[in-house]
């Protein structure tokens, strides 16, 4: 490596390690907050907000995050998860299924390994689509904080299930109770309290709402290809995906 490329590296490794530890000292407590009944009551004015009524009916949801592309049919509880040169059709309730790549049926460790990450890129990226109907999951703790602006927002705490249990998202509400942002504190990131802003949000097909945004700074996390529908044909596709699997079962 040249001085010049060296001297630049080292630069940036030293302004990352002082940024992070810079963010542990001065990063924000997970604030305190009240459970029960009032913690409650918001978390569902919240999830009134984004009407996640119409989106437990919904059928069909397709989208992509993280270079993930996903086919999920809800009711079925299936899923067709593909990234680089691998598919995967899975069956959510027992995370087995069939996995293909590069177009060829595999077996073995190798699909077992295809399928482990399938299911872990999904209990992260179908959280990120819509993760404020999961508020009343199984495991979950909910806590009604006062912001330091006059508002009211819900923590959730995720006790248990997904891949990364004990993670909490305190959610900061607008005057519709729609989520504006979010603060994190979890596993995967080295510091806590860092915010995304909820933006962009639209309407998809059935009536649920979600964000088409993510804004973490300047870093922006698109759902803008995100779609539903009740039937395959209604999110562009030309036949059931799932039909191979359905013939194994």
């Amino acid at each position: 490596m040249k001085s010049g490329c060296l001297k630049f590296f080292l630069g940036s490794v030293i302004f990352v390690v002082v940024a992070i530890i810079l963010l542990r000292i001065f990063q924000p407590p997970l604030p305190k907050g009240t459970g029960g009944a009032a913690a409650d009551e918001l978390a569902r004015q919240m999830m009134s907000s984004v009407n996640c009524e119409a989106w437990e009916q919904t059928h069909w949801v397709q989208w992509s995050f993280a270079g993930h592309r996903y086919i999920w049919d809800k009711k079925r509880n299936l899923l067709q998860a593909e990234w680089g040169d691998k598919k995967v059709l899975l069956q959510l309730d027992n995370q087995q299924g069939l996995a293909y790549q590069s177009g060829e049926l595999i077996s073995g460790k190798k699909a077992d390994k295809a399928r482990q990450k399938a299911w872990a890129f999904f209990c992260n990226d179908s959280f990120w689509l819509n993760p404020v109907c999961k508020a009343f999951d199984p495991g979950t703790e909910r806590t009604r904080v006062e912001l330091p602006d006059g508002g009211s927002g819900v923590a959730v705490t995720y006790t248990s299930g997904g891949v990364t249990p004990g993670d909490t998202y305190l959610w900061e509400l607008d005057e519709q109770f729609r989520p504006k942002r979010w603060r994190m504190w979890v596993k995967i990131l080295p510091v806590g309290g860092i915010p995304a802003d909820w933006i962009n949000w639209r309407q998809l097909q059935g009536g649920a709402w979600i964000a088409g945004q993510r804004a973490l700074g300047p870093m922006k996390l698109g759902f803008e290809d995100a779609s539903a529908g009740n039937h395959w044909e209604e999110i562009g596709l030309q036949a059931d995906p799932f039909l191979p699997l359905q013939q194994q079962l």
